[in-house]
């Protein structure tokens, strides 16, 4: 003790060497207790539905789900906890073998095999297994990402059921993986669509869900190393080290322990909103009888307000407490970090085990809850998905303004201003030489910018998309704005503004107006009839564009669809009779689908869509100029037109391209490659494309979309 005083007030002397006895031993290391609060990430996956778009092969499918720790591939991984079929699966005998499956392999899950025969087949899973992934001992809370990773197991027809419950060897299709944020980690309920890839179309319906749970704290007999004299050389050195060295051990378990408590608040107060939302979101009550009486915040933390604590004189103002906790809104709030290291060690471990409670409780009331709404909570979440999806994917979106004279957008001007016009025209496109090349400049300009993000939000990400986000397409907006030009017909611009105005007067409702048809129209019960028209390109065949009807199931599953067969193998001839043919196909499969909505009940709108490729356009429009189909253009909503050569081929810069169409006409008398060419009359006024353009085909679509690329530009 001297020795040690001495060298507190400065007089240790270093040259002073103390004297080893032979016999001398070390003295016993002093065992302190040392609380360890732990606790687990927990995971829980709701897979709901299987839904086949378009496998290409029929057989025996199977999900396989894996959780994991990203980025570190030392970490452990996540073992499946619990297991809940929540509902029967909705399967024959002979098309589902078994049950799920657990890998202590790989702690995989897998669900039952189930069989595949044909396309939009359903198949309801109705399960959900919930993962426990425990945090890294080098991290206090978790500041890892979380990959959900979805494989698609696959065996043909011939193998049977049990082989293939029983063999867990098959390669994997198809994989999908997602990230869950570290913000997300400490609560999220989000929907989750599993899609694969293009040649395994099918959409898995499975909603995520997740929270951190503390697990049993246990004491931990830490050795704090005491100094034996004789055989220590020098005290201010490796003893002072020694003790220095465990004492930040401590220090930094005490830190962690205090972030961790403060993430099981986060996680409670998370938990505990976004029950309430859902609740409003659905108008069903959750039953928190029990949370309020008998777990509350006032009463739980009423003992920590009373007794002293360590904090700074400037913390311990009139009206605060001293512990650093304060009430507002009728709960308790830390202030601060600071505040909340002053907090006692065992107040930190009294209220890591009430907050802990409070989360269990709120975990297993949202999972009673889930079981009772299943239906309705997975609707809600799948419409908050699509709204966020489009504030997400807005990154990859560059919006500009482009000006453009307002006569040259209306194209009202007479033959003798023809010339004029085109010069001016022409002068304004010369502004921007070549547009493809200037999109792709500020493509790359913006992906460079994408690159430098951090995106740590609360929503799972699709790793499809994330995992390269500097990858995707840029998609640049261009909106066309009206640019008073001054001219030698300035009356002109002026009468065609004054007339455009008063249509638009004419024709707008009034607000009451609105408002009564807005009421009527939610008074009407019945549902929408939503018709899709699939139309080929030039010798085409009917599935060309299965890719883009898939797509367009993902986004909404409920419409009809006809891939258009009338026109196979007679893509040559005149376009006239493909698009009489293609009219009279398309109104026998609308009056089909309207019969049969009409039984099933009100039948209150119907929407009518065509997606063309290629020469497939052209046949569209010529079936909407046919006199049949003019009971259903009041139907017409959107118009989806893929590489379409709505101007003809009347100019081409590629001359192998013009050496192909002069083959084609000279070789076999393609008559749509006349008509393409305008060569199918000496004057152009008399041609197929001039008269088809006089006849404005397309004007009775709401939405037009008009897609290529700079290949079939330059065509």
């Amino acid at each position: 003790m001297l020795r040690r005083l001495g060298w507190l007030i400065g007089l240790n002397n270093r040259s002073v060497q103390a004297k080893k006895l032979p016999d001398a031993k070390p003295h016993p290391a002093e065992v302190q207790p040392v609380v360890m609060l732990d606790s687990v990430q927990e995971i829980a996956i709701y897979i709901h539905r299987f839904h086949n778009l378009d496998l290409f092969q029929q057989g025996w499918y199977q999900l396989k789900l894996t959780v994991r720790w990203d980025n570190d591939e030392y970490a452990p991984v996540g073992t499946p906890a619990r297991v809940v079929q929540y509902e029967a699966p909705s399967l024959v005998s002979d098309e589902v073998f078994g049950v799920w499956r657990i890998d202590d392999t790989d702690n995989s899950f897998a669900t039952q095999p189930f069989r595949i025969k044909y396309a939009r087949q359903d198949v309801y899973l109705s399960i959900m297994v919930a993962f426990d992934l425990p945090i890294p001992e080098n991290e206090g809370l978790p500041s890892s990402a979380v990959i959900l990773k979805f494989e698609l197991l696959y065996a043909p027809v011939l193998v049977n059921g049990s082989d293939f419950q029983a063999s867990p060897d098959y390669c994997p299709a198809a994989i999908h993986e997602f990230r869950i944020p570290p913000k997300a980690l400490l609560g999220l309920h989000s929907y989750c669509p599993v899609y694969f890839d293009a040649f395994h179309a099918v959409l898995v319906d499975v909603s995520v869900h997740t929270t951190l749970l503390k697990t049993v704290s246990c004491k931990v007999h830490t050795k704090v190393p005491s100094i034996a004299y004789s055989t220590t050389n020098d005290v201010s050195g490796e003893s002072i080290d020694g003790s220095t060295q465990a004492l930040d051990q401590v220090a930094s378990t005490d830190l962690k322990q205090v972030m961790l408590v403060k993430a099981l608040l986060n996680a409670r107060d998370t938990l505990l909103a976004e029950l309430q939302k859902l609740s409003d979101a659905i108008n069903h009550a959750v039953d928190l009888t029990e949370f309020t009486s008998k777990m509350n915040d006032m009463k739980l933390f009423d003992s920590f307000l009373q007794e002293p604590a360590a904090a700074d004189a400037d913390d311990s103002a009139q009206g605060k407490p001293q512990n650093g906790l304060e009430r507002v809104n009728g709960r308790l709030e830390f202030l601060s970090d600071r505040l909340l290291h002053n907090l006692s060690k065992d107040d930190v471990l009294k209220i890591f085990n009430l907050s802990g409670d409070q989360v269990f409780y709120l975990w297993n009331t949202f999972l009673n809850f889930h079981r009772d709404s299943k239906t309705r909570i997975l609707d809600f979440l799948r419409d908050e998905w699509a709204k966020d999806r489009r504030a997400e994917w807005s990154i990859w979106m560059v919006y500009s303004k482009v000006d453009m004279p307002h006569r040259y957008i209306n194209g009202s001007f007479d033959e003798s201003s023809h010339q004029i016009v085109h010069k001016r025209g022409s002068s304004l496109w010369k502004l921007t030489d070549d547009p493809a090349q200037m999109a792709a400049m500020r493509a790359e300009l913006h992906r460079r910018s994408i690159a430098q993000m951090r995106m740590n939000s609360r929503s799972i990400q699709d790793m499809q998309i994330f995992g390269d986000p500097s990858g995707i397409p840029i998609v640049i907006i261009e909106h066309v704005m009206n640019a008073p030009q001054r001219t030698s017909s300035d009356n002109l611009y002026m009468r065609n503004l004054v007339i455009r105005d008063s249509i638009t007067t004419s024709t707008v409702p009034s607000s009451e107006a609105v408002k009564k048809l807005s009421s009527a129209s939610a008074a009407q019960s019945g549902r929408d009839l939503k018709i899709v028209i699939f139309v080929h390109g030039f010798q085409g065949h009917h599935l060309d564009l299965r890719l883009v009807r898939n797509q367009w199931l993902l986004i909404d599953p409920k419409i009809e669809f006809l891939m258009s067969e009338v026109n196979e193998e007679k893509t040559s001839g005149d376009f006239r009779e493909m698009g009489l043919r293609l009219a009279h196909e398309v109104i026998s499969f609308v009056k089909k689908k309207m019969d049969k909505a009409s039984r099933s009940g009100h039948l209150r709108d119907i929407k009518l869509s065509f997606v063309g490729h290629s020469i497939g356009n052209v046949i569209i429009r010529t079936a909407l100029a046919e006199s049949a189909m003019e009971p259903y253009l009041r139907f017409l909503h959107t118009f989806v037109s893929l590489s379409g050569p709505h101007l003809g081929y009347l100019y081409s810069s590629n001359s192998l391209f013009n050496s192909g169409l002069w083959l084609l006409k000279k070789l076999k008398g393609t008559q749509c490659i006349h008509q393409l060419t305008f060569a199918d009359d000496p004057d152009i006024r008399n041609t197929f494309f001039y008269k088809l353009c006089e006849q404005r085909s397309l004007e009775n679509f709401k939405h037009i979309i008009l897609l290529s690329s700079p290949q079939a530009i330059d065509r």
